[in-house]
């Protein structure tokens, strides 16, 4: 099992390193949804992560710029970043590359006890194959990121993908249940379409949102999108007014609910 997830950050690895192979200098420079970053910083930011857990040390490095820096791991990741600024597209793609087959060798020499260790992760602490979960998903994040960029659509079917739909919507009884806290009795659905997505159904109870194991026939409110939204909100890259005024997103039922969860769909923060 350990291995299958391997094989996952392996194939998101590569989708990035084929993504990325013939960019121009003005497609590295394009400015992404993430704040202050363009193309290169997502493979810098991705580079950077690794080479953590690989154990090199951190450049002795100072950013120029951290206006748009939010927190402490925020600012870990912009001295990574910034510091490969002085590099071409095409050199922080070669390292990039580097990074991640040194990285697979090292995946791939481990043991199912190896993966049952605890380790710090994004989250918390738990088994390594949780942080690895983590790094998978913000791998094909950033590879969206790039993709919206530079409108080139992608990677939207596949166990990636799947992967990273399955890990925001677990997070989504979280953002009804205490983030926007409706009522007992509220029901909620989220319908993603798509060659990855599905239907999620949320019934609130004692100031929680539960599972249902089906949707209603009538639900307090039904929100539809596709997964490149159900994305983009979900990391906060698009704001609910964005995407409700592109059409995006659908609301039927309660409509000044559904735009208090769109608005609070951003589970990253």
């Amino acid at each position: 099992m350990s291995q299958q997830m391997v094989d996952l950050i392996e194939t998101v690895w590569q989708s990035l390193s084929a993504l990325c192979a013939d960019f121009s200098p003005e497609q590295w420079a394009t400015p992404t949804e993430c704040p202050g970053w363009a193309v290169q910083d997502q493979i810098s930011h991705l580079v950077g992560s690794e080479c953590r857990l690989l154990g090199r040390p951190a450049p002795a490095h100072e950013p120029a710029d951290t206006s748009h820096v939010r927190n402490d791991t925020g600012q870990s990741n912009e001295v990574l970043v910034d510091f490969r600024r002085q590099f071409s597209g095409v050199e922080v793609l070669a390292e990039f590359r580097e990074i991640t087959a040194e990285r697979l060798g090292a995946l791939r020499a481990m043991t199912e006890d190896d993966f049952a260790v605890e380790t710090p992760n994004p989250l918390g602490r738990g088994p390594y194959t949780d942080l690895l979960a983590v790094r998978i998903y913000d791998a094909w994040v950033h590879e969206q990121d790039i993709r919206r960029a530079l409108g080139i659509p992608g990677h939207l079917s596949g166990p990636v993908a799947q992967h990273a739909y399955g890990r925001t919507e677990m997070a989504m009884p979280f953002v009804v249940g205490r983030k926007v806290k409706p009522d007992d009795g509220t029901t909620v659905v989220f319908e993603v379409a798509g060659d990855v997505g599905g239907t999620i159904a949320l019934n609130m109870d004692g100031g929680r949102a539960y599972r249902m194991d089906a949707a209603p026939a009538s639900p307090t409110v039904q929100l539809s999108m596709n997964l490149t939204a159900f994305n983009a909100l979900s990391t906060g890259r698009w704001t609910a007014q964005q995407a409700l005024a592109d059409g995006s997103v659908a609301i039927a039922g309660d409509r000044a609910l559904g735009e208090r969860i769109v608005g609070e769909m951003n589970f990253m923060i």
